[in-house]
Formats: C-alpha cells, structure tokens, sequence
C-alpha cells in the first residue's frame, strides 16, 4: 500500500493545473507494485439501498479494525442516501460506539466559496449528516474556501489527513464528462496527476459547475439567488490526487445518477 509521508509537498504545474505531491515517492514504482483487481459492480434498484449497502461498508470496516477509523465522505448525489442515514442512527444512541470511532474528511470542494454557501459540499454534508452526527464523531474536516491562500490552505489539509496515519475507507463517484473522460475526485484524465500527488487546484469548466448546481438542486439543499451566483463564479476544484486513492486501504464506489447523467456510463465502462 502506498501511503505518503509527512514531508514537504512539492509543487508541479501541469497547464492549468496545479498539483502537490510527495518528491521521495516514485510515481511508477508505486503504481507497478499494485495488483490489478476485476471490479464487479453490485446493482441496486433504488438509492436508499446504495446508501444502506454504503453504510454497511462503514460498519464491516469498523469490524474488521480496533480503534479510531479515517474516512473520506462522497460529495453530490452519489451518497446523500447513507448520509441521511447516518444522521437518523446519530438522533439515537444506537452506534455511539461506531460515530465516536470515526475522522470525517472530504475529498474536494468549489472555491473560492463562502463556507456557508448552499452549493459546497460541506453545507450539504452538515445538512443531511445533521447536528447531532457532527457533535458525536471524534472530528469532521472540511477544506477550507474562503481564503486568500487556496494552495497553502490545501496543503494544510493534506498534513491533517496525513496525520492520522492513513484512510480506513474512501468513498469515490463518477463525474459526468462525455467521451469516457469522467472524473474520479476531481481528477480528470488528462490533468497531469501521478500516483504521486496528493491534492491539486483545478480550473472548473461551466458545464461541471452547471451540474453540480442541478444535482444540489435536485437533491434537496437549501440554496438562494446569491448562493448559485457565488458558485457560479467559483474559479477551481481542490481536490485529493491520486497517491490518496491509491494509498486508501478500501475504496467504495457508487454512482446513483447515471440516467441524468448519461456520460457517466461510457466512463464507467473505461474504468472497469
């Protein structure tokens, strides 16, 4: 298993994208030591059955681990579902034991974007994961995108997340690209990342920032007139790199909106 280290990140510039990795660390020897593994999908008829299946993978993680548990929360659609029921569980004391386990990060965000607009993924996050989610886990870390320093911001969130010593289960999407080019995170093929970058800054294209304001839309968040004009003008994505996905010890994958979101069934099929 590839995992980071603490020391400094560099910088690389690869067109417009930005990215931050770990110099010590071989790209291709990281990648060449992974075994290819098939993917069999599991089809579920309905949404709330994903996030019921999803929300199982975080107990079967629980069980097969002692201690606290690293994991990386799915933006969007593809896991409002088990957030909802993550916050029903944490309105009881049913799984106190399991919350209290448990280091919550994010994986990307729109920025530069007040923290309190509707349309970033924290929001949504705090909506249908629910008060009593967040006091109750032993912490929850967003990426921060009201700063004047984006880069640094996001460099600082990657030590944080490295100092926990690893993630126990990242969930992962699909992005909505035609041709095949759907994004895994926020990253696109063809962005420059290697297997040895962390995190980059990526400039968001309009029709990106188009579906994400329909599916925050469709999926219920609270939003106004000046929240959708702020996400509009968003500039980039910070994003987890690759050396992140790699270095996760189990990754979950859903996706829930490929009828809305057509493309996503080419690039599903290229990444199987």
């Amino acid at each position: 298993m590839f995992t980071p280290g603490p020391e400094q990140l560099s910088r690389r510039v690869v067109g417009n994208n930005v990215w931050l990795g770990h110099t010590a660390v071989n790209g291709d020897g990281s990648v060449a030591a992974l075994s290819a593994q098939r993917i069999v999908p599991s089809v579920f008829t309905a949404e709330e059955a994903v996030g019921q299946a999803m929300l199982q993978e975080i107990e079967n993680t629980a069980a097969e681990k002692q201690g606290d548990l690293v994991i990386i929360l799915l933006g969007g659609r593809g896991a409002q579902a088990m957030h909802r029921q993550l916050g029903e569980i944490a309105r009881t004391d049913e799984r106190d034991q399991l919350l209290k386990r448990l280091h919550v990060f994010t994986q990307d965000a729109l920025a530069p974007m007040r923290m309190d607009n509707g349309f970033s993924f924290v929001r949504d996050f705090e909506r249908l994961l629910g008060p009593a989610f967040l006091s109750k886990v032993k912490s929850f870390t967003s990426m921060r995108t009201d700063t004047d320093d984006l880069e640094n911001e996001l460099a600082r969130y990657v030590a944080k997340l490295e100092s926990h010593g690893g993630i126990d289960l990242l969930f992962l999407g699909l992005g909505p690209e035609a041709a095949g080019a759907s994004h895994l995170a926020y990253i696109r093929p063809g962005s420059g990342a290697t297997a040895a970058d962390v995190a980059g800054m990526i400039p968001i294209s309009a029709s990106i920032l188009e579906h994400h304001i329909a599916k925050f839309i469709a999926g219920g968040s609270s939003v106004t007139d000046v929240d959708q004009a702020e996400c509009r003008a968003a500039t980039h994505i910070l994003t987890l790199g690759p050396a992140v996905i790699l270095g996760a010890r189990k990754i979950v994958q859903s996706i829930v909106d490929a009828s809305t979101a057509p493309a996503k069934r080419e690039s599903y099929r290229r990444l199987l």
